[in-house]
């Protein structure tokens, strides 16, 4: 943005541009570390109830970290 645009930006929210992406971008993570963990434990009770073999319970942690990894680097 040019020095009017984030002047008017600012005047007009209240925050500078940069604490909005900040935030957006933790909302973001939060949520995506929510989901790794519900998909995780949710697999996790799969495998305990015999539903899910230990490679499904493996592929599917592997498969959360690497959208975690690939969404912070996007993020970043």
């Amino acid at each position: 943005m040019t020095n009017q645009q984030r002047l008017a930006f600012e005047a007009g929210s209240g925050a500078s541009s940069d604490t909005l992406l900040l935030a957006i971008a933790s909302v973001t993570m939060g949520l995506a570390m929510l989901w790794t963990a519900w998909s995780t434990f949710g697999t996790f009770h799969e495998w305990q109830d015999g539903r899910a073999t230990f490679f499904d319970l493996v592929w599917q942690v592997l498969r959360a970290c690497i959208v975690l990894l690939v969404l912070g680097f996007y993020i970043r």
